[in-house]
């Protein structure tokens, strides 16, 4: 028997493949990031060409770090950034216009169109979505609207859709020669085209966009042995090796960080912030700014759903300082930069660059820095750039207690910006409660790998699971509780100068 697991995490700056042996250890992996191409003021892009040259490589690359061969892989799993929109020609395999990404604004005049023609209400109601630029089914529809040609080949059958572990699978799985064309439960809960409660494409939701039906991948349970296929002899491991799991990165994570039971949480830091409570089998309608939404589907067993905080800026907001503002070399020096200041000097970093998601849900916000003195200097900046992180984790935790009645006693939290001891330090000072970091912080991969094995019997079930999750570090709060409110009553000032900033149509 195959004696690991692999997962293929294709992020939003990089895509690497991890492996994992049967106790979630890792034992090799590759990373390669990608291009961001920034067109023009609120639009990102990525090149889906480039992302599946760099799953070929990570795949091929791990393998030989790890000394291993296909045949030594009992599954692999996919896990991604969700919401970011390919739509590619099926016969060819060539993509129609470059991946619109999760952060793209491009789409605020469709969201804010369906608010004001109240079909916002309706989508709220089955997706359990606000409409929003963050979401998949507005990137779909600005490519049938303005790419040319586009709207000619849905409906002729020759433009298909996914996100991007939609993309990666296909490839995988053949491309032109007989790829497989589907996604999972967690993906197309992130599209607004998705009923939340029969788990398909539901029709009048796809009305809203003048999306075809026949664009859209099957969807699959998030752990299934048969769904997703085998990676083809052609591919890049040259060995038809099972793809039994796919999971949007976040929902990855939390599969990862063993939130198995209802009101389990784990916050994820990453590109931006994703803090997800498990509700259960119970759909929690989110009346204080979250998104309902599917944690995952192991095998035939019923769905399991969760609640989602989503924040747009945070650990890119390092990486603005480092290739913007230019005032550090790599994200480690963000916190060589903070410590060398008690505090953020007055200084508040609002890092609203595409708006700000949960729970505020307003794209006309832009990114404001204020509060700013003589004295101010870059220390203070690279501090309030670490609360900026936490304190809009703390605007999520609030609404997920007032939705949900769940107190947190503990935070789980992974993500590479976990490897800043001083930003998770501030995480706790600014919840007032502990904040629990695992051995294994790249849960997202980890999650993913869970699910592949879990449809293979490499591992048994979720109680197993659990054995394996060890904590690595734990920080306790040590401000005072009028230090917690002070500092946030000044970020809640803060926020509100970001909002009217821009115009929505």
């Amino acid at each position: 028997m195959a004696d690991f697991v692999g997962a293929v995490d294709q992020g939003t700056t990089s895509t690497r493949f991890m492996i994992f042996d049967h106790a979630g250890n890792e034992v090799a992996k590759h990373q390669l990031e990608h291009a961001q191409i920034l067109p023009r003021s609120g639009w990102v892009e990525h090149d889906p060409v480039e992302i599946w040259e760099r799953t070929n490589s990570v795949m091929q690359n791990a393998l030989r770090h790890g000394n291993l061969t296909p045949a030594d892989l009992a599954a692999i799993g996919i896990t991604n950034q969700r919401e970011t929109t390919v739509v590619w020609d099926p016969r060819n395999g060539r993509p129609y216009y470059n991946a619109i990404v999760w952060q793209d604004t491009r789409t605020d005049s469709i969201a804010a169109a369906l608010d004001r023609s109240g079909q916002g209400d309706t989508i709220r109601r089955k997706a359990g979505l606000p409409p929003a630029t963050y979401f998949s089914g507005g990137k779909i529809q600005w490519i049938l609207e303005n790419v040319d040609g586009v709207r000619e080949a849905a409906e002729q059958g020759h433009a298909l859709f996914g996100n991007t572990d939609c993309w990666v699978l296909w490839n995988l799985t053949g491309g032109p020669d007989g790829g497989i064309h589907a996604t999972d439960v967690t993906n197309a809960s992130r599209t607004m085209l998705m009923n939340l409660e029969t788990l398909d494409w539901d029709e009048e939701l796809l009305g809203f966009f003048g999306v075809p039906r026949a664009m859209l991948p099957k969807i699959n349970p998030s752990s299934h042995r048969e769904a997703y296929g085998e990676t083809r002899t052609s591919r890049p491991l040259r060995a038809a090796i099972p793809i039994t799991g796919v999971l949007g990165d976040q929902q990855a994570a939390t599969v990862g960080q063993v939130c198995y039971a209802p009101g389990e949480a784990k916050n994820t830091y990453g590109t931006g912030n994703f803090l997800v409570l498990n509700t259960g089998t119970e759909l929690v309608r989110s009346q204080h700014g979250l998104l309902t939404t599917v944690a995952y589907q192991f095998g035939d067993s019923p769905a399991i759903y969760a609640l989602e905080g989503s924040i747009a800026v945070t650990g890119s907001a390092v990486q603005w300082l480092r290739d913007q503002m230019k005032i550090i070399t790599d994200a480690a020096e963000s916190e060589r930069l903070a410590r060398t200041v008690e505090d953020n000097g007055g200084m508040y970093f609002v890092p609203a660059f595409s708006g700000l998601f949960a729970p505020y849900w307003r794209s006309d916000a832009r990114g404001a820095i204020v509060g700013l003195a003589r004295y101010n200097d870059s220390g203070h900046l690279a501090r309030a750039t670490l609360e900026a992180i936490c304190y809009q984790s703390r605007d999520v935790v609030e609404a997920m207690e007032q939705d949900s009645g769940v107190h947190l006693d503990v935070l789980k939290v992974d993500g590479g910006v976990t490897a800043n001891d001083l930003c998770m330090q501030i995480q706790a000072d600014v919840l007032g409660v502990p904040v629990s970091r695992p051995v294994v912080a790249e849960t997202t991969a980890l999650g993913a790998a869970y699910a592949a094995g879990l449809a293979t019997g490499f591992w048994g079930d979720t109680d197993e699971l659990r054995t394996h999750w060890q904590e690595s570090k734990r920080w306790e709060p040590q401000w005072s509780e009028d230090q917690r409110q002070e500092g946030y009553a000044g970020w809640k000032k803060a926020v509100e100068r970001t909002l009217d900033w821009t115009t929505v149509e």
